[in-house]
C-alpha cells in the first residue's frame, strides 16, 4: 500500500514556520541558546530553547493551562500538521495518534521529586505531567480522539518506529490518517545527565565530527500519514539495536539495507556532534556512497524524541521546494541505542 506524508508541523528554537525554519537550516543558522537555571553552585548548562511566546495560543486551551512545555510543544506541532494536511483539528475523522518521546516531562518531574525529598510528598497537580504519555494524552483529548493512541519511548529512533507503526495502522484499515508526533523539553537536570554520559558538552554549539557532544534542545514535530498525496514514504526500516557505540555503523548499515536500493539525491543527517557522526558517515559510505548531506542539528540542536520527525519534515520541505529531484534518505542513530532509516520521494 502506498503511504504519503500529507502534512507537517514543528515547533523549534528557530520558530514554527515550515519555510522559515527550513531556510534557516539551509543557511546553517544556529539556534539561539540560553543558560538554564540550575541548583546553587551547579555547573552551567546551555540549551537551544523554543522562544517564549511561540506556543501562547495553545497554552490558552483550558486543558493545557497547567501543562509543562513538552505538552504545549506537542499540541502546537500536531495542530499545525493537521492543518497543513488540510484536516480540521475539530473533526479529524478516523485518525490514529502515535507519539514518540525520549526523556519526557523532565521539568515537572524534577519539581515533583524535589517536593518529595523536601516535604515528603509531591503535588498531585505536577504528577500527571511526569508520565511519558502526558503529551500524547493531551493531544488526543484536544482532538477528541477516542480510538488508537500509542506513546513509544526510546531514543531518537523512536520517531521512525512511530512512523512504521502508523504505516501498519493504515495498511490494516483501522485508520484513514495517522498523526505521528514527538516532543522534548530542555531542563538543567537533563543537560547534566547527558554531560555525565559524555554525550553533551554544554558549549551551546554543534560541531559535526568533533565528538564534543550534542546541543540539547527542546521542541516538537509532527507529520500526518495518509493514502493520497505528493510526498511518498517509500519505506521505513525496522529498528536495529546496537550495544556498543562501535557497533552503531553496522546497525545503521543493516537498517539502510532494508530500504529500496534507489540512488538517493540527498541525506537528511542525524549527526549531532557525538559518536553518531562517524558511525552515520561510515554506514552511508558503505551503503550509498557519496551523497549531498544536510545537517539540521547544527541549527536546531538535538530534541531526541522529536528529532527524527524534524528530519522527516526537512525531507518533505526539500521535495516540496524542489531542492531535491530524487529520493531523500533519512538515517537515524539514537544515543540509547538503535538505528533506523526511511526513504521519501515525490509520488512515482
Amino acid at each position: 500500500m502506498d503511504v504519503f506524508i500529507t502534512g507537517a508541523g514543528w515547533i523549534t528554537p528557530l520558530g514554527a514556520g515550515l519555510d522559515e525554519v527550513w531556510e534557516a537550516i539551509l543557511a546553517g543558522t544556529p539556534a539561539p541558546v540560553r543558560e538554564l537555571p540550575g541548583p546553587p553552585g551547579s555547573r552551567p548548562h546551555r540549551a537551544a530553547c523554543v522562544p517564549p511566546g511561540l506556543v501562547d495560543a495553545v497554552a490558552r486551551q483550558p486543558r493545557l493551562r497547567r501543562s509543562s512545555n513538552i505538552s504545549l510543544f506537542a499540541a502546537a506541532a500536531c495542530l499545525a500538521a493537521l492543518r497543513d494536511a488540510g484536516l480540521d483539528p475539530a473533526r479529524p475523522g478516523r485518525c490514529g495518534l502515535i507519539f514518540a518521546v525520549s526523556d519526557g516531562g523532565v521539568i515537572y518531574t524534577r519539581k515533583f521529586y524535589d517536593q518529595v525529598v523536601r516535604e515528603g510528598s509531591g503535588s498531585p497537580l505536577l504528577f500527571p505531567e511526569t508520565v511519558y504519555n502526558a503529551p500524547g494524552s493531551h493531544v488526543a483529548a484536544l482532538l477528541g480522539l477516542d480510538g488508537i493512541t500509542y506513546t513509544l519511548v526510546g531514543d531518537a529512533s523512536a520517531g521512525l518506529a512511530a512512523v512504521a507503526l502508523g504505516v501498519q495502522l493504515l495498511a490494516s484499515g483501522q485508520v484513514d490518517h495517522c498523526l505521528i508526533g514527538g516532543a522534548e523539553e530542555a531542563d538543567w537536570i537533563l543537560c547534566e545527565a547527558y554531560r555525565q554520559w559524555r554525550l553533551s558538552s554544554g558549549s551551546g554549539a554543534v560541531q559535526i565530527g568533533a565528538r564534543r557532544g550534542a546541543l540539547i534542545a527542546d521542541g516538537a514535530a509532527a507529520i500526518v500519514l495518509g493514502r493520497e498525496g505528493v510526498c511518498q514514504l517509500r519505506a521505513v526500516s525496522d529498528g536495529v539495536p546496537f550495544f556498543r557505540q562501535s557497533e552503531a555503523a553496522a546497525s545503521l548499515f543493516a537498517a539502510l539495507r532494508q530500504l529500496p536500493p534507489d540512488p538517493a539525491s540527498a541525506v537528511i543527517s542525524s549527526a549531532n556532534g557525538t559518536f553518531v557522526d562517524d558511525a552515520e558517515r561510515q554506514a552511508l559510505e558503505m551503503a550509498r556512497g557519496s551523497v549531498a548531506t544536510i545537517f539540521p542539528k547544527v541549527s536546531l540542536g538535538d530534541a531526541f524524541g522529536a528529532s527524527a520527525l524534524m528530519q522527516m519534515i526537512c525531507a518533505v520541505q526539500s521535495l516540496r521546494r524542489q531542492r531535491a529531484a530524487g529520493p531523500i534518505l533519512v538515517p537515524v542513530i539514537g544515543l540509547n541505542q538503535q538505528a533506523a532509516a526511511a526513504l521519501i520521494s515525490l509520488r512515482s
